[in-house]
């Protein structure tokens, strides 16, 4: 009989090891950051709580021994303007790049980081993708 193997939820997890990370830096485009999993539903143009940054799952592919998924996890950043944009995705992902395995098996560069303006309320953002690999977990 096949054992019974579900896989953690790596966005979530991605965004834990972000929150937790970014608590700590001193550098100043990292000041007062907010990470969450999708974009504040009350985040009218005029007060748009910023740097904000957040991460989504945008695949993940189980291998078929089920010992391993490949996922990829977007993080978006909204910020004052486009340099501290770009300056906290990088810093998002080298965070995520030198995880110590414990949460996230491994993680890889993916693209980025790629300026944007977000189309409803102008505001500079940036994204960047990783590649992590996620282990199983036995039930």
């Amino acid at each position: 009989m096949k054992a019974l193997v579900v896989f953690p939820d790596a966005q979530s997890i991605g965004a834990s090891i972000l929150r937790t990370a970014l608590a700590t830096r001193a550098e100043p485009f990292a000041a007062g950051v907010t990470v969450g999993t999708r974009v504040p539903g009350d985040r009218p143009p005029e007060t748009p709580r910023l740097p904000y940054v957040m991460v989504r799952l945008d695949a993940a592919l189980p291998h078929s021994s089920m010992g391993n998924a490949r996922c990829t996890l977007r993080v978006t950043v909204w910020h004052e303007d486009a340099d501290q944009a770009h300056d906290l995705a990088q810093l998002c992902a080298g965070l995520l790049l030198v995880h110590d395995g414990t949460l996230l098996r491994s993680v890889r560069p993916g693209t980025g980081p790629l300026p944007a303006t977000d189309p409803d309320s102008g505001i500079d953002l940036s994204t960047v993708t990783v590649l992590a690999n996620v282990a199983p977990t036995l039930l």
